[in-house]
C-alpha cells in the first residue's frame, strides 16, 4: 500500500491514467481476433474456404508478430516525437483497420483478415509506448509498481473474451470490430487531453540514432531481458490468443454441459470465451503485484519463484489427462504466474537501462511478441501433428528451463555490477 502512496506524491496521475486505459484498449484490438477465430472461421467455411489448424494460428500469430516488430519502431519514435504523439499516429492506424474490417463485413477474405491482422499488431506496439509515457515521470523506487500498473492495460484482452463472443452472436461478428473502432475514437480523444509527456525537468529525452540501436544490441544484457520476456509476456499474450481455440478443441462437451446446466447458455463458443477470460484475468490483473513484489524481494528472486511455478504446470498440463476443471485450474495459475513475471522483468528494465527506456521498451516487447507468436504457432502445429497439445506444453516447459537457467548465470553479474548502485532491489 504504501508504494500506491507514494504514486499520490509524486510523479503525474493523469498520464499513468492515460498509459492504462490507451494499453488498455489497444491491447484489446490487439487480440481481437482470438475470441473471434470460431466465428470468422465459420464465416469462410459456409463460402468453401475454411481454415485448417495452420492458417488459424497464422492469422492468430500474425497480429503479435507485427505488434512485436512494430514496437522497435514505436520506441524509436517515441525517443525521438514523444509518447504521446506516437500514441496518437498509432492509434489512428488501429481506428482504420477496424473500421475497414467492419465494412468488409461477411465478404472478408482471408488475404483481408492478414491485412486486419497486421493493423492491429499498432494495437499490441502501444506497450512501446504506455510504459515510456508512465514511467518517465517516476522515480527508480517506484517502476516496479507504475510500470506495473500501465502494463495491467493488458487486461484489455478479459474484455475481448467476456463480451466479445456474445456480440458476435447476438449481432455478428463484424459488430465486434465496430464496437471496436467506436472504443478506439474515444480513448484517442481521452488520451489527447490527458496525457503529456514528462517535462525536462523530471525526464530529458535522449533521442537515439540507429547505431545506438546497434549499440544496445551488442549489450549482452539486452539478449538476457529479450529471453525472459519472450517467455513471460510471450507466454502470457500468446496463451490469451490462443485460449479460445484450445479450449474448443479440447474441452467442447465440458463446456457445453455447463452451460447449460449453470449459466442457461446455450452457445458454446460463448462459455469458450468466458474461461478463456477468466485464465487470462489473472494474468492481467497480477502483473502490478509481479512488479510491487520485485521491488520488495528482487526481480532475480521473484523470477525465480514465478518461473518455477510455470515450469511444473506446464508439465503437469502436458503430462496428465486433467479433468476440465482441474486444467482451467491449472491454466489459471499458469496465466497468474506469467502475470507475475511479465512486472517482475520490468521491474528490473529500467534499473539496467533507465537511460535508454524508450528504445529498450521497444526491443524487449518485441521480443515477447515474437515468443507469443511463436508459442501460437507451436500449438497450432501440435495440434496438426498430433492432435493435441502435449507437444506445445512441453515445448513451452523446457524454454521456461531455460529462462531459468539464464537467471542463474547473470544473478551474480547484475547484483555486483549495475544492480548495487540501481536504486532498487533487484
Amino acid at each position: 500500500m504504501m508504494k500506491f502512496t507514494e504514486l499520490k506524491k509524486e510523479g503525474h496521475w493523469p498520464s499513468l491514467l492515460a498509459a492504462f486505459l490507451y494499453f488498455d484498449f489497444s491491447f484489446m484490438m490487439w487480440t481481437m481476433l482470438g475470441p473471434l477465430a470460431t466465428e470468422i472461421n465459420e464465416t469462410l467455411s459456409a463460402a468453401g474456404n475454411a481454415l485448417n489448424d495452420s492458417q488459424i494460428a497464422t492469422l492468430l500469430a500474425l497480429p503479435i508478430l507485427s505488434g512485436a516488430l512494430l514496437r522497435i519502431l514505436l520506441g524509436f519514435f517515441v525517443d525521438k516525437f514523444g509518447p504521446k504523439k506516437t500514441a496518437l499516429g498509432s492509434q489512428l492506424i488501429v481506428i482504420a483497420t477496424l473500421f475497414f474490417a467492419f465494412f468488409q463485413s461477411d465478404a472478408i477474405t482471408y488475404n483481408q483478415l492478414l491485412l486486419v491482422a497486421l493493423g492491429l499488431g499498432f494495437g499490441g506496439a502501444s506497450f512501446a509506448v504506455a510504459l515510456p509515457q508512465a514511467g518517465q515521470w517516476y522515480p527508480p523506487r517506484l517502476q516496479g509498481v507504475v510500470l506495473g500498473i500501465a502494463g495491467a492495460g493488458n487486461i484489455g484482452v478479459v474484455i475481448d473474451f467476456l463480451f466479445a463472443p456474445k456480440i458476435a452472436q447476438v449481432w455478428g461478428w463484424p459488430s465486434v470490430f465496430l464496437v471496436g473502432g467506436v472504443l478506439s475514437t474515444i480513448i484517442f480523444v481521452a488520451y489527447l487531453f490527458l496525457a503529456k509527456d514528462a517535462p525536462l525537468s523530471v525526464y530529458k529525452p535522449n533521442p537515439k540514432k540507429l547505431k545506438d540501436y546497434i549499440k544496445l544490441l551488442g549489450d549482452k544484457d539486452t539478449w538476457w531481458f529479450n529471453l525472459f520476456y519472450a517467455v513471460s509476456f510471450g507466454g502470457f499474450v500468446g496463451f490469451a490468443n490462443y485460449m479460445k481455440v484450445y479450449l474448443m478443441n479440447t474441452y467442447q462437451s465440458d463446456m457445453s454441459a455447463i452451460g447449460l446446466d449453470i449459466l442457461n447458455e446455450d452457445n458454446v463458443k460463448v462459455m469458450a470465451g468466458y474461461f478463456g477470460a477468466l485464465c487470462i484475468f489473472a494474468g492481467a490483473v497480477l502483473r502490478p503485484v509481479g512488479g510491487a513484489i520485485a521491488d520488495k524481494m528482487g526481480g532475480i528472486k521473484s523470477l525465480y519463484v514465478f518461473y518455477g511455478s510455470i515450469v511444473v504446470l506446464s508439465l503437469l498440463s502436458a503430462l496428465v489427462q486433467l479433468p476440465f476443471w482441474a486444467a482451467i485450474s491449472v491454466m489459471f495459475l499458469i496465466m497468474a504466474n506469467l502475470g507475475m513475471a511479465n512486472g517482475s522483468v520490468f521491474q528490473l528494465v529500467p534499473q539496467r537501462f533507465g537511460k535508454d527506456i524508450g528504445i529498450m521498451t521497444g526491443l524487449i516487447g518485441a521480443a515477447g511478441g515474437l515468443g507469443g507468436s511463436a508459442l501460437i504457432k507451436t500449438f497450432g502445429w501440435s495440434q496438426g501433428a498430433f492432435e493435441g497439445y502435449t507437444a506445445g506444453f512441453l515445448i513451452f516447459a523446457a524454454f521456461v528451463l531455460l529462462a531459468i537457467s539464464g537467471i542463474s548465470l547473470v544473478k551474480t553479474r547484475w547484483r555486483t555490477t549495475w544492480g548495487a548502485t540501481a536504486g532498487g532491489r533487484i
